[in-house]
């Protein structure tokens, strides 16, 4: 998921939290028809919430989720005139999760006698009328890792489409007609061409940054049918003519061994030390010195930045000197190292093969994740809310969660686990919560040693549940106080340690981690 603000990847340091008083100054506010008033606490009505805690608490232990993830590029090439220009690479969707092969609940099941898969795809562009001719039917393939994955090949902006800017739109429909959703990629850039000036970092929008996410293809002779697209099978490198992988592409130390380099931050220019790492395994290529390709050579003193769509090549570093040097080259479906000759006119390039040449581009992906086990509902799951960052405020009696994000509305509530939160609705890009005492975990909780962890979730009106990223950890304060009654004796050599640590979570003072 894509952050908004800061980098939800980022660790945060310790927050506190105090816990909340028993008047009635935070308790939620509704209307005559029970349902919430504009700006105020909500919590559901105690017996149907007690169905639906037992619901959220199966859902957590089952891990039921369902996942749908875009993958795709940062930028798409305009077509002109009677050409199409398929995207590169290709939009694609992967289908995770194990609810996507649990039965359905009740008011769910499929028709007697339905075959074929349980869901299809169409793809297209945002604001085109959705004609047979504008979207994309997905086939969905069971991959070896059990994840379901489909491509759209043939999408293409035209040049009567004045938009710089566009977004892919995924709807997925289950088997019988009934609609899953709608969901929609990032802003995808539209340029008319890769750009052969040289680039400057005053206008960064189309150069790569340390860090970012790319994607590497081959195309021999510049034919549509001979891409080839860098990616991982079973734990090595290959060159796929069907699938395409996101690595990060790090700037690397040059004093430091392989492995074990700090990454670097800044734009990423020709001339410098990079890795790939794999999005998906880790698994990294060895560093390599990023090479700017002009006419089938290396072009090895230019040092500008580097931009979408360039042609490049990956020389690994050493080798005789003297020597064109060693780069990154594919061999069919396997990726192998090409030994460049000296160009015999000019020094300071090297002549290379074609399928040493790749193009650069940057990609986006966006994840949507949700669980349909609790809802006896036809409703679509979109849209999904994406919680980017949360925020702690408030101290005393009273400690308020602010969840940022996207997609956001009246009708979630946040969850810690498996106990509900009064939930407060301010935007479609905020939600502010109540965090809930300690003693909604239990009635032991005065003589916790070990910190808790619960995730935190939100569930829609209708039970609908949407996992996140995020947990919540309480932390124990520290200090001599006597056990639970009967409890046994400590053994003597834990005498010091339980002089040491403080039995008891109190009401009033507790640390509280976010964790991503």
């Amino acid at each position: 998921m894509d952050p908004v603000g800061a980098d939800p990847s980022a660790h945060p340091g310790p927050l506190t939290h105090l816990s909340l008083p028993d008047s009635s100054e935070a308790r939620p506010q509704s209307g005559a028809d029970g349902r919430s008033l504009p700006g105020s606490w909500t919590r559901s009505s105690p017996e149907p919430a007690a169905v639906l805690r037992e619901g959220v608490r199966q859902c957590l232990q089952q891990q039921c989720e369902q996942t749908v993830r875009i993958l795709h590029a940062k930028v798409a090439q305009k077509s002109y005139g009677n050409e199409k220009r398929f995207f590169c690479p290709p939009p694609c969707v992967y289908l995770a999760g194990p609810g996507w092969r649990v039965k359905p609940v009740q008011g769910q099941a499929h028709q007697a006698g339905e075959t074929g898969p349980i869901v299809c795809g169409y793809m297209g562009l945002d604001g085109a009328s959705g004609s047979a001719a504008e979207t994309q039917k997905l086939n969905f393939e069971e991959q070896p890792d059990s994840r379901e994955f489909g491509c759209a090949k043939t999408l293409y902006i035209s040049d009567a489409d004045k938009r710089k800017h566009f977004r892919l739109v995924l709807r997925l429909v289950l088997r019988g007609g009934r609609e899953l959703g709608t969901f929609h990629s990032r802003l995808i850039k539209v340029i008319s061409k890769p750009s052969q000036k040289k680039q400057s970092l005053k206008n960064t929008d189309l150069c790569i940054s340390s860090g970012s996410k790319v994607s590497l293809f081959n195309r021999l002779r510049s034919q549509t049918v001979s891409t080839r697209y860098l990616s991982v099978e079973d734990g090595d490198f290959v060159a796929s003519a069907r699938q395409w992988a996101a690595f990060t592409l790090h700037l690397a130390d040059e004093h430091c061994s392989q492995g074990d380099f700090p990454p670097r931050e800044g734009y990423v220019h020709y001339g410098s030390l990079v890795q790939l790492i794999c999005t998906v395994t880790g698994i990294t290529l060895p560093p390599m010195i990023i090479r700017k390709v002009a006419k089938q050579c290396a072009l090895l003193d230019v040092d500008e930045p580097i931009s979408q769509l360039h042609k490049c090549a990956f020389q690994f570093p050493g080798g005789p000197p003297g020597g064109g040097g060693t780069y990154l080259c594919l061999a069919t479906e396997k990726v192998v190292q090409f030994q460049a000759s000296p160009c015999p006119k000019e020094a300071n390039k090297a002549v290379l093969n074609d399928s040493s040449c790749w193009t650069i581009i940057g990609t986006e992906s966006v994840e949507f994740s949700f669980s349909t086990s609790l809802a006896c509902t036809r409703e679509p799951v979109t849209p999904v809310p994406l919680i980017s960052t949360l925020e702690l405020s408030g101290g005393g009696d009273v400690a308020t969660l602010e969840l940022h994000g996207e997609n956001l509305h009246a009708g979630l509530k946040v969850w810690f686990g498996e106990v509900e939160a009064e939930t407060m609705f301010r935007s479609p890009r905020s939600l502010v919560c109540v965090v809930p005492d300690i003693a909604a975990f239990g009635s032991d909780w005065r003589w916790l040693r070990t910190p808790i962890t619960v995730p935190v979730s939100l569930v829609r009106a209708d039970g609908l549940f949407y996992p996140s990223a995020f947990s919540f950890t309480y932390t124990p304060e520290y200090s001599v106080r006597s056990g639970p009654p009967g409890a046994s004796a400590p053994a003597a050599d834990a005498d010091a340690l339980l002089q040491s640590i403080h039995h008891e979570f109190t009401r009033t003072n507790f640390h509280l981690f976010i964790q991503t």
